[in-house]
């Protein structure tokens, strides 16, 4: 699947998911957009004390806001999020439309978004990295199911395995909203070239590995990425946000 120009205006079915794809480095003017951002989304930007770190943070929030409001059709700083206990923004009861589910991940300057109606998702994005020891880092925190599978590969294909395992874990996790709660080491995704993205099993619960939909997504050279849908999602379109005429960022006096 292959991604395209964002849609105008933009269509949500339900059980069908969007997945958004944005550079955070396209947005020089970063002061200006911390100003469209909550109190508390200002403030945790200022904590970070890089600011090309700092200038991602109010870059990915800020375009957040801009692809809710689409689908929302408001504008995007009346937007309000609470967040779970492990710190997964939802949209605040009762603010236009609660039915609205989404989840953001962004890696050195590039991000993803999902977002579904009335199912949960979860998307992750990792920068490849192959300088890292992957066969002792997957003992350590894969499950003994993945670490065999991974021991099993021709060492070319140990780097992108490795990343489609950690992206599609780390998705699982975000969707369900439990973060670290839930330990890697109990449950399993498929990582084998060429196998199917699935959720195959998970310590405790024979019926949890079928209620989740895993797909990897390819957002670019350089990084990998998964999604994982509560339920077989009717659609998935990926999408490239751009700032243009027909899909303004919204600034502060806009």
């Amino acid at each position: 699947m292959s991604w395209q120009s964002a849609p105008h205006p933009v269509s949500l079915e339900e059980q069908e998911v969007h997945v958004w794809r944005a550079s955070l480095d396209a947005f020089p003017e970063a002061g200006a957009l911390a100003a469209g951002l909550s109190a508390d989304e200002q403030q945790r930007a200022g904590r970070f004390r890089v600011p090309q770190v700092r200038s991602r943070f109010i870059a990915a929030r800020s375009i957040l806001r801009n692809i809710l409001g689409r689908y929302l059709e408001c504008a995007p700083s009346l937007l309000r999020f609470h967040y779970r206990e492990h710190g997964k923004p939802f949209l605040a009861p009762n603010s236009f439309r609660d039915d609205l589910r989404f989840n953001l991940s962004h890696s050195h300057g590039l991000a993803l978004y999902a977002v579904s109606r009335a199912t949960e998702v979860g998307i992750d994005l990792e920068r490849i990295r192959p300088d890292r020891d992957h066969e002792r880092l997957a003992q350590r925190f894969f499950s003994s199911r993945e670490a065999a599978a991974l021991r099993d590969l021709a060492p070319e294909d140990l780097i992108d395995a490795f990343f489609q395992c950690w992206t599609r874990k780390e998705a699982y996790l975000k969707a369900r909203g439990e973060g670290l709660a839930i330990p890697l080491a109990s449950f399993s995704v498929s990582l084998a070239p060429g196998e199917p993205a699935a959720l195959v099993s998970v310590d405790g619960d024979d019926r949890e590995a079928a209620r989740w939909w895993l797909s990897s997504i390819d957002p670019g050279p350089g990084f990998a990425a998964a999604l994982a849908v509560e339920g077989a999602p009717s659609g998935l379109r990926l999408s490239d946000w751009q700032v243009s005429p027909c899909a303004p960022l919204e600034l502060p006096g806009s």
